[in-house]
């Protein structure tokens, strides 16, 4: 009943992907939504070096057989990663599939087709993703104002920003940003998705590599507990409210720049979360959909549960109204 044009085109089982968070998607939690018929992705900046992606990989396919892919981020930077390697690196593991987020992926794709493998390109804007189009990827993740880290500066949200993609693309296109259980899978395929991409979701499972305090957080808050940051400059990121993210605002509002709020959004200091647990050591990303989670189950659990809600929804509650309302 699940099956898409993306799990087609993609090779997996279930229509689910795992968001290539920075610092979590390391092969333990990858290898884990894989396993359980998901598509799991590491993320290739976590690791420091090109070689260390190498090991990161090998790896991950110690622990499954399944299809995986590699996140690669491309940002402005003063003095940006060597790309080409991490690009190299996914191709000499055999990776099959990349997601490629940020700056415009036509500068690798040539060299990722040439090795076979597809590529999902992440978005936040209809325009965004029929360039992406155009330049040949297989698929498209749209991003809804909802999502955690940088949901673009349009502030349209999944409900209407799925359907309006959905309207335009011709190849596969999954949707991000809320999404956090059953309903949020059904909804996005409604609307015209072929399937969901979660990040805060697997954040909170028992693979995620995070502390578990910050589990616990994630469990506690609700859809309320984000904070926008860098509003004023034109890069805007959802995070966590803490201590820190509330600074952060509040520097803005006072007419501050990045430089004044540089210190304090540190990804180092936003590392020390994820990995010591101290809630307000720094930002840390999380989406609104938060307030929908209510456990930490291990992926297969997770993954297990949302195809059975799924299918029962479609064929029992769904189905029902919709015959209630022809015989009305």
């Amino acid at each position: 009943m699940l099956r898409t044009r993306f799990t087609e085109a993609f090779g997996v089982e279930h229509p689910i992907v795992q968001g290539g968070m920075m610092w979590v998607g390391r092969a333990e939690l990858a290898a884990a939504v894989s396993e359980a018929g998901g598509l799991g992705i590491i993320t290739g900046l976590t690791q420091p070096t090109p070689q260390a992606l190498r090991e990161e990989i090998a790896r991950t396919r110690d622990l499954t057989d399944k299809p995986f892919g590699v996140n690669l981020t491309i940002l402005p930077s003063i003095t940006p990663p060597p790309y080409a390697e991490y690009r190299q690196a996914i191709i000499d593991g055999g990776v099959k599939i990349v997601e490629i987020a940020g700056g415009n992926p036509a500068t690798h794709l040539p060299y990722l087709k040439d090795a076979g493998i597809k590529v999902l390109h992440k978005c936040t804007s209809v325009k965004h993703a029929i360039k992406a189009q155009q330049v040949g990827v297989d698929g498209v993740s749209i991003d809804g104002f909802e999502c955690a880290g940088h949901p673009g500066e349009n502030d349209t949200p999944g409900l209407v920003l799925i359907p309006a993609a959905a309207r335009e693309l011709e190849i596969p296109m999954i949707a991000s940003g809320g999404i956090a259980d059953a309903r949020g899978l059904v909804a996005a395929m409604a609307l015209g998705a072929d399937g969901v991409n979660m990040g805060t979701r697997f954040l909170c499972t028992v693979e995620s590599p995070i502390a578990h305090a910050v589990k616990e957080k994630i469990v506690a808050n609700t859809e309320l507990d984000t904070k926008l940051i860098f509003r004023t400059m034109n890069n805007t990121a959802r995070v966590a409210d803490n201590a820190v993210s509330r600074q952060v605002v509040e520097i803005e509002r006072g007419g501050g720049t990045f430089a004044d709020v540089r210190e304090l959004v540190a990804g180092a200091r936003g590392r020390k979360v994820y990995e010591e647990g101290d809630i307000d050591a720094g930002i840390w990303s999380v989406g609104q959909c938060q307030g929908l989670i209510h456990d930490i189950p291990t992926c297969a659990d997770l993954i297990a549960r949302m195809v059975r809600e799924a299918e029962e929804l479609i064929a029992g509650r769904l189905a029902g109204s919709i015959g209630e309302a022809v015989a009305r």
